[in-house]
């Protein structure tokens, strides 16, 4: 039953990714919210299981974009190879960064991956020749879908690499939530909820973390991947500070804890702002004040609004078919 439950999640997600391009005019913007929902999948895996408030998101989000941006335009690698060195890059760097962070807790770790999102940052703009600096790597290509020198799938149109992307979004769902159903989700959550009694019994904290800091870079860098051939364009606004705090911000407006929360928060994130930046240019104005409102009255997000409001729904229910 336990694992069905959770299989549900999975079949939640595709039925998102069923339903944009019923409910999303735009091809682009639909293959948005799933990119930034892989990505607050990542995020949430540190935050929500284990407890990891990490600043440094952008930095595997931008590495992973640098990444396919340098494949493509260097070595006209096909799109699985591609995205395949995307997750490596974003992983390698998660193992560089999480390898320090991990050492200091609370206050200290949070500022320590801010450090790091900053030096990313300059580093990115300093090295012209790799990033392109502040103009970022332009003129991007989308390769289609191939396998063993076979077209599977063309990405020409935006609705085409929308379905690519789809399916490697349920995909990833699917794989992270096996992770976190696993012994592996199970001992994140023990360390996220008391890390010294974790510790006591005999778990290495700071090993696990680090898995938790790699498998949350991967899953990072192919959504920065995925981005890059969306747009066109590799930025530098992919590895600034601004990008590690919209990825957070999804993750704690879904709900953490989750996996569908990040879901629904990062379509929310979009398509809200999408929606709001067309009515007011001051919009961020606007998700700050939801920000308090999550605070104060829905410590779950909208996945713990969403259950709260089926839980009312159902004993009513229950009672009319008694009475």
């Amino acid at each position: 039953m336990k694992h069905f439950v959770h299989f549900r999640y999975t079949l939640l997600a595709a039925a998102v990714a069923l339903l944009l391009p019923l409910t999303v005019g735009s091809g682009t913007l639909a293959t948005e919210v799933l990119v930034f929902a892989l990505a607050a999948l990542g995020c949430n895996l540190l935050l929500g299981y284990t407890g990891l408030m990490s600043f440094g998101q952008g930095i595997f989000f931008g590495v992973g974009s640098y990444t396919a941006g340098v494949v493509l335009l260097k070595l006209k690698a096909p799109l699985l190879v591609t995205l395949a060195l995307s997750a490596g890059g974003g992983a390698v760097v998660a193992l560089l960064v999480g390898w320090f962070s991990i050492r200091q807790r609370g206050t200290y770790f949070v500022m320590l991956t801010l450090a790091f999102a900053q030096m990313f940052y300059f580093l990115a703009y300093t090295m012209k020749d790799v990033t392109g600096g502040d103009n970022g790597l332009l003129d991007i290509a989308r390769p289609p879908l191939t396998l063993f020198g076979q077209t599977l799938l063309p990405t020409t149109s935006s609705w085409q690499y929308y379905t690519v992307v789809a399916i490697i979004f349920v995909l990833v769902f699917w794989l992270l939530q096996r992770i976190v159903d696993s012994v592996l989700g199970r001992t994140l959550l023990a360390v996220r909820d008391n890390e010294a009694r974790a510790s006591a019994v005999g778990y290495d904290v700071r090993l696990l973390k680090l898995a938790a800091f790699i498998i949350s870079g991967a899953v990072t860098g192919l959504a920065g991947g995925l981005h890059a051939m969306m747009t066109g364009v590799a930025p530098l606004s992919n590895i600034e500070y601004h990008t590690s705090e919209s990825i957070l911000v999804m993750t704690v407006i879904g709900g953490t804890g989750n996996l569908f929360a990040s879901v629904l928060g990062a379509a929310f994130y979009v398509l809200a702002g999408n929606w709001l930046s067309s009515l007011w240019p001051r919009w961020l104005m606007l998700l700050g004040f939801l920000l308090i409102a999550v605070s104060l009255y829905m410590h779950k997000g909208l996945f713990g609004l969403a259950v709260k409001l089926i839980n009312m729904v159902r004993p009513a229910r229950t009672e009319e078919k008694h009475s």
